[in-house]
């Protein structure tokens, strides 16, 4: 993806855990956090030492992809220019950021704006974004069919069923073409998945509109003619691999903001030499085709700078 720019990166949204993966296995050569918890915080307030002499970089990240693309291939890159890279696997979403605040990380890939600006509010953290990686999409996953001209009328369609990914289900089948139009979901009280089911006008091809709790839509495709399913789940199911994505979410400028994972640092390290090597090695062409050639849609490339 050619990389863009943006004058303001303000956004009001907390990060959904929907967004985020925390399970998988992570490469050989990464430590845990459980590891890192017995490391020293006295020097809680220092940002990570910029030492030119100091070649190795300590990155947190959570497991799936962060973690596979950080040892699977942008240690490859950064150790073409002489940096070895030590990758620290998180299994939640706090630690990553307070290790780095306490200067025990030199940076953390692992989140979206809407949630670092949170942690920055809430914890009183003084982190930074510095460059856009990926998108975990949500996608139109079958076991049945490979078009969506192929499911038919009447076909069983699961979507996630908490609000805010219920939604955001709906909004991709509208946007896909299988239904018209989101009727009114989402503006008219009591307008429910079944109504929408049963809106000739919203839903031409009569698609029963199925929720289930997000994490159970692998569980149930077997059961469904399709689902729009979650980045993280899809990748955690083994689904790009099985049963690729037939469609996926495209994103306007704003989206793409909202949804990209960003490499963040404490504030005052933006423009060390440590930042900028991670941000040409996460930004280069090998992590591109590692993305596309791995992930197989379930996660997009979104080489966008934070500024």
């Amino acid at each position: 993806m050619k990389k863009k720019s943006f004058a303001s990166l303000v956004l009001a949204a907390t990060l959904a855990v929907s967004a985020l993966t925390g399970c998988g296995a992570s490469a050989p050569e990464s430590t845990t956090a459980t590891e890192n918890n017995a490391t020293e915080t006295a020097n809680t307030e220092a940002a990570p030492a910029q030492d030119s002499a100091d070649k190795t970089i300590r990155v947190g990240a959570t497991a799936v992809p962060h973690a596979e693309i950080l040892d699977n291939v942008v240690k490859e890159v950064l150790a073409e220019d002489g940096w070895t890279l030590e990758t620290v696997v998180f299994t939640d979403y706090v630690l990553p950021n307070t290790s780095l605040e306490q200067g025990e990380l030199d940076a953390n890939y692992f989140q979206t704006l809407g949630y670092m600006n949170q942690q920055n509010s809430d914890a009183g953290l003084h982190l930074a974004a510095v460059a856009g990686v990926h998108i975990e999409p949500m996608g139109i996953y079958s076991q049945k069919y490979t078009v969506l001209s192929d499911i038919p009328d009447g076909a069983k369609i699961g979507i996630p069923n908490d609000p805010d990914n219920a939604e955001r289900g709906i909004d991709l089948l509208v946007s896909k073409g299988l239904l018209a139009s989101k009727g009114g979901y989402g503006t008219e009280e009591g307008y429910t998945e079944d109504s929408l089911t049963k809106d000739t006008e919203a839903n031409p091809h009569g698609y029963v509109i199925t929720p289930l709790e997000a994490a159970q839509l692998t569980l149930a495709l077997p059961d469904l003619d399709a689902a729009a399913i979650n980045g993280n789940y899809a990748l955690e199911a083994g689904l790009p691999a099985q049963y690729p994505a037939i469609e996926i979410e495209t994103f306007d400028d704003e989206t793409t903001v909202k949804r990209t994972n960003f490499l963040v640092v404490k504030q005052g390290s933006e423009d060390s030499e440590k930042t900028k090597a991670l941000v040409k090695a996460l930004q280069s062409e090998k992590v591109q085709k590692y993305i596309d050639d791995t992930y197989k849609g379930a996660v997009i490339t979104s080489f966008i700078d934070a500024q």
